[in-house]
C-alpha cells in the first residue's frame, strides 16, 4: 500500500509538469484537426466481459476474477451509456466477438472448430499454457451464461442515440503479436467477427490489440480494417499512417479509479488532459475497460462528460471510425 501512495504521488508530479501525457509536436498539425475545431477527442472502450482476465497473472483465481469482472461490466455499461446520452459523447467499443453470440455448442468434442488451434505462449499479461484456448467457454447461452455472451448489450449500444461505434478485438481475446499469433489464426478470428457483426448489420473498421499486443498489422490491412491502437506511454498527439495504410491511434490515458487518489484529483487530472488537448492542437484517446469501479461511472465520468460537453465546440467528439474517415479524406 505504501508503496502504491508513493507511485500516485510520482504520477501526479509528473502529471503537474506536464510529462504525462507526454504533448507532441508536428510541422503540419492542423491537417490532422476538423476545421473549426482546435483538438479532437475519442474514447475506447475495450468490451470483453470474462474472455480478458481468465490467464492474467494478477490473480490468484484468473477465472474467478473474470466472472467477477463479467458481472460489474454489465452492471456499469447500461449506465455508462445514459451518460453518453445525456452528454452526445460517443465511444467506439472494441468488441470481442464471441460477445455476439446468443450462444455457442460443441461440434464433435470440439469448441470454436472453426478458430485454429492456439499455441502455448508467454505474455506480459496473461500466459497460456493450456491444451484448449476455449476450455473455459461454457458452451451456453446468454440466459444461463450472461458473463461470455452479449448480444442484449451490443443492441443496446447500437441504438442509443449518442451514435457510438462497434469495433474489434479478436473473437477470443487472442495475442496477437507477430511469433506468437499465426496469421491463418488472427485471419479466423477476424473472419468470424465480420460474420457476427454483419448480421446485425455492422461492419468492423476499427481494431483494439488485445493486452497492447500489437502484430499482425498487415493482416488487419488486408482484411478492411482501418485503424488500431498503441500504447507506447501515455500521449497526447497525432495519428500515423503506416505503411499498408492502417492509422495508428496513440492511446493518451486509461480512464479507472484509482483508490489512492481522490475523486477531486481524478475530476481534476481528466478535465485537465482534455483542456490540454485542447491547448497544444492534438488528439485525445482516453480508453476504459468497463469492468472499472463503480466509482468511475457514478462519481467520475458524468464530470469529465460534462465538461467534453461545455467544450464541444473547441474538440471534436468523434468515434475512431469517423475520425479515421476524415483522416482519409484529407
Amino acid at each position: 500500500m505504501i508503496a502504491k501512495k508513493i507511485k500516485g504521488q510520482l504520477s501526479k508530479v509528473k502529471f503537474a509538469l506536464g510529462y504525462n501525457p507526454v504533448v507532441e509536436r508536428h510541422e503540419r498539425a492542423e491537417t490532422f484537426i476538423p476545421e473549426g475545431y482546435r483538438a479532437v477527442f475519442t474514447l475506447t472502450a475495450d468490451f470483453e466481459l470474462a474472455w480478458a482476465p481468465r490467464y492474467s497473472h494478477n490473480h490468484t483465481d484468473p477465472l474467478q476474477a473474470s466472472i467477477e469482472y463479467a458481472r460489474r461490466e454489465r452492471e456499469n455499461v447500461p449506465d455508462i451509456l445514459e451518460l453518453c446520452d445525456r452528454y452526445q459523447v460517443p465511444i467506439t467499443w472494441a468488441t470481442v466477438g464471441h460477445l455476439f453470440l446468443h450462444s455457442c455448442a460443441e461440434v464433435d468434442g470440439h469448441k470454436h472448430p472453426e478458430i485454429p488451434v492456439v499455441p502455448a505462449y508467454s505474455g506480459p499479461y496473461w500466459d497460456f499454457q493450456g491444451a484448449d484456448w476455449f476450455e473455459y467457454d461454457p458452451c451456453a447461452d446468454l440466459a444461463t451464461a450472461p458473463e461470455w455472451y452479449a448480444p442484449d448489450l451490443i443492441d443496446r449500444i447500437v441504438a442509443a442515440p449518442a451514435g457510438h461505434e462497434i469495433g474489434c478485438h479478436t473473437f477470443s481475446h487472442i495475442d496477437c503479436r507477430d511469433g506468437v499469433c499465426p496469421p491463418e489464426l488472427l485471419e479466423s478470428e477476424l473472419h468470424e467477427c465480420r460474420r457476427l457483426a454483419a448480421e446485425k448489420g455492422l461492419e468492423l473498421r476499427s481494431f483494439v490489440h488485445p493486452g497492447h499486443t500489437v502484430g499482425n498489422l498487415d493482416t488487419l490491412a488486408r482484411l478492411g480494417f482501418t485503424s488500431y491502437q498503441s500504447d507506447p506511454g501515455n500521449i497526447l498527439g497525432y495519428p500515423v499512417r503506416q505503411s499498408n495504410g492502417l492509422w495508428e491511434l496513440k492511446r493518451s490515458m486509461i480512464l479507472v479509479y484509482r483508490p489512492e487518489w481522490s475523486i477531486d484529483y481524478h475530476l481534476y487530472r481528466y478535465k485537465k488532459i482534455v483542456d490540454r488537448a485542447i491547448d497544444s492542437g492534438t488528439v485525445c484517446n482516453l480508453w476504459f475497460h468497463p469492468s472499472f469501479s463503480r466509482r468511475v461511472v457514478g462519481e467520475i465520468l458524468p464530470g469529465l462528460l460534462a465538461h467534453l460537453n461545455e467544450r464541444r465546440d473547441e474538440i471534436k467528439l468523434s468515434t475512431v471510425g469517423q475520425y479515421v474517415e476524415f483522416l482519409n479524406a484529407n
